[in-house]
């Protein structure tokens, strides 16, 4: 599923070694793994990951990452580390929440509490004792987990306090609320496990999209073999209703595809000969030949994934400040418990009894599981659903970004363009109407015969505009020839036509101050003119005669979402600028036409001058959103840089998130999806705090119980872990 290096592997590694881990929930699993592998030797650097269930470690220039140190310390801190040499798929393969080891813990915890109760009302002369056996089944892991850690070096652990607090209260005779206590424990852990599992299973679906075979073709017959095993070059046949094993370019054949899979989008393209697909979409109608382009480990889907498990496991700056917060919070609570353990007794008539019950019911509501969860867990449930949705964003600190955004500046072609000429216009030059319906088809006709197996993007787009219109074959063109600087030329059904420029009108006779002032019209719009031309032979004498027929302007013109993309921002409160290497006279046209402020002819140099010049002004976060290499400086500027999915390479890996769909609506889709994160995340926060709070004032005074705080604090890891779930159920509706 990703590059990573196995369990078991001893070779010494320049790069970061990332392994797999099974049983990491939390942030508190986080801190006991990072704490102990800190301490072996030849060890710099180490980052666990709950929400990817990865541990990255890397070692000082020129030493060996100890592996089997590595494994062991894992192990014994109760998770276990996966082989992925082995079996990876077998490692993703989802389970139900009652076949893990937490599920399995606390189906045993409750049925034996629910039958120490059943024998505390039967017979009563059992006493504790039925409470004592289901706390002592409950608590042992717990004790277990609790004492490595310890041993290396980590003793504030949410383990160690609920191990104190559940002691403590067999200790004081409180085996009832003892035994509560830790089965509340198991289901708060088991809660935390399908949080994270939750996240993980969108990940390891992503990776489900590539077949695990393709059909290799070799001397003209297709043979199956394994889809990780093709190398750039190969060729693969693509049956109808097949996933694309691999990225390529098609060799032979049409078909539409279904990209949903890769970008979101709904409605399938037209590919054909020369077109670039990608590995896991579905080729739905017709059999394609397609030239492998990219290894396994390289195919967007490989790429994806990738970029999704580095985004979840990169922290967002509110979660490092929880982070560290719960780092001086464990120390001081401990603290704390221990003043209201000792102080009351030697002050007043409280009886020690009293005062180290309320101090245990403190340790346990003081338990930092929600506050530390309630980030993590909505950071990663936003990063799946733009994911899913085709926004890639590299990082919980990008995705907490994003909301803060106030102007956003865009590229033009291939941004807020399609990047290719499509027709806008076509008119008759001829006496009589210009836009004459049967003259206007007769021109493009004519010019598509003319331009009929040209690769210039303006003969492409003059034949899709014909295909589109009329839809039938264009007539054969004869003689056809290439007039250098000024267009082409050629004979059609007995015609002499041309297919010109308007620089070829310069010396031309009939070149009235009327089509002169329509095409100076036309290219100050910023378009692009083919002026269709017949040359004949006039009167006795054989004069050649050229009579104008018509012309076609062509622009590149924005994205169908462009205008609507661009009004969503607006409704956001962010401002667009449109900023373009293209001439002013084409920028200032477009920029007009989609009602924001453009500036053109910038160097990329000078687009990254203008983020920041934008920046100093206090203008407040930039955006920055391109598609090709000159836009790589300025999304790197810009406090957000956002690249378009059809972009460069240099765009996607110089950017902090990509739009997979190319649309740009997608830029106020990952705003919106950034601002409803960081409120899931407030909302968590507050409940955790909140909860915290009330019950550590009511603990302290003796009003609730050591069961009740116990159960606070797991309603608000339930609270918190359902929220942010609830996030993975967040839909694009209506911008703004």
């Amino acid at each position: 599923m990703s590059t990573t290096t196995p369990a078991k592997t001893s070779a010494v590694s320049p790069s970061p070694t990332t392994l797999r881990v099974q049983g990491m929930d939390c942030g508190g699993c986080e801190r006991k793994v990072e704490a102990a592998l800190n301490r072996l030797n030849h060890v710099e650097h180490v980052s666990a990951s709950s929400v990817t269930g990865s541990v990255r470690l890397t070692a000082p220039p020129g030493k060996t990452l100890p592996h089997s140190d590595i494994e062991s310390t894992i192990t014994a801190l109760g998770y276990q580390v996966i082989d992925e040499s082995v079996n990876t798929t077998e490692s993703e393969k989802p389970s139900s929440w009652w076949q893990s080891p937490k599920g399995r813990l606390v189906i045993v915890s409750g049925v034996l509490l629910a039958l120490a109760w059943g024998l505390k009302f039967a017979w009563p002369t059992l006493g504790s004792w039925p409470f004592i056996a289901v706390t002592v089944v409950g608590l042992v892991p717990v004790i277990q987990r609790a004492w490595q850690a310890l041993k290396m070096g980590n003793p504030f652990t949410i383990e160690m306090l609920m191990s104190i607090a559940a002691l403590g209260a067999l200790a004081i005779n409180a085996a009832a609320e003892a035994a509560v206590v830790v089965f509340l424990f198991a289901v708060g852990e088991m809660l935390e496990g399908v949080a994270a599992a939750q996240a993980r299973r969108s990940i390891s679906a992503l990776s489900k999209l590539t077949p695990s075979t393709a059909r290799l073709m070799e001397q003209g017959e297709a043979r199956e073999v394994a889809a990780a095993s093709l190398v750039p070059g190969q060729r693969v046949q693509v049956r109808p209703g097949d996933r694309l094993p691999c990225d390529g370019q098609i060799i032979a054949g049409h078909s539409s595809i279904d990209e949903s899979p890769v970008n979101g989008e709904s409605v399938p393209r037209e590919r054909s000969e020369g077109e670039s697909v990608f590995a896991g979409t579905v080729n739905l109608d017709g059999v394609l030949e397609v030239e492998v382009t990219r290894s396994a480990e390289n195919n967007t889907i490989a790429r994806v994934i990738k970029l999704v498990e580095e985004a979840q496991a990169a922290k967002a700056p509110v979660a490092r400040f929880i982070d560290r917060f719960a780092f001086y919070y464990m120390p001081a609570v401990v603290g704390v418990a221990l003043l209201v353990a000792i102080v009351p007794p030697l002050v007043s008539t409280m009886l020690w009894s009293e005062s180290i019950y309320r101090a245990l019911a403190l340790l346990l509501i003081a338990c930092p599981c929600a506050l530390v969860i309630s980030t993590p867990a909505a950071i990663a449930a936003g990063l799946s659903v733009g994911a899913r949705n085709g926004l890639l964003m590299k990082g919980g600190a990008v995705l907490e970004q994003l909301g803060k955004l106030k102007r956003v500046a865009l590229d033009k072609t291939g941004t807020l363009t399609a990047g290719k000429p499509t027709v806008t216009d076509v008119e008759s030059l001829e006496a009589g109407s210009r836009l004459d319906k049967s003259r206007c088809a007769e021109i493009v006709r004519l010019a598509a015969a003319l331009e009929q197996g040209s690769s210039h993007p303006l003969a492409v787009a003059i034949s899709d505009y014909y295909d589109r219109q009329e839809g039938a074959s264009v007539p054969t063109v004869q003689g056809a020839r290439a007039l250098a600087g000024q267009g082409v030329a050629g004979h059609v059904e007995g015609r002499e036509l041309m297919l010109v420029s308007p620089r070829y009108l310069q010396s031309f006779t009939q070149h009235t101050g009327e089509i002169k002032a329509r095409i100076a019209a036309l290219e100050a719009q910023g378009k692009s003119l083919a002026v269709l031309i017949e040359r004949g032979i006039e009167g006795e004498d054989g004069i050649e005669s050229e009579r104008l027929l018509g012309l076609i302007a062509l622009r590149d013109e924005p994205r169908e979402d462009a205008r609507e993309g661009l009004q969503a921002l607006e409704r956001l409160g962010v401002q667009a600028v449109m900023l373009s290497g293209d001439n002013a006279r084409t920028v200032a046209a477009i920029g007009e036409q989609l009602g924001i402020e453009a500036e053109g002819e910038l160097m990329p140099e000078d687009k990254a001058q203008r983020v920041r010049e934008w920046q100093a002004q206090g203008l407040g976060p930039v955006g920055k959103v391109g598609d090709g290499i000159n836009d790589a400086p300025a999304l790197a500027a810009a406090e957000v840089g956002i690249a378009m999915g059809s972009g460069t390479d240099v765009a996607l890996e110089t950017a902090d998130a990509a739009l997979l769909k190319n649309r740009v609506g997608g830029i106020a889709e990952m705003i919106a999806l950034s601002r409803a994160t960081m409120r899931n995340v407030k909302t968590n926060v507050a409940l955790a705090l909140g909860f915290k709070a009330l019950f550590l004032v009511s603990t302290v005074l003796g009003i609730t119980g050591m069961w009740v705080a116990v159960m606070a604090d797991t309603g608000a890891t339930v609270l918190v872990t359902l929220n942010a779930l609830y996030l993975l159920r967040y839909r694009f509706n209506e911008i703004g």
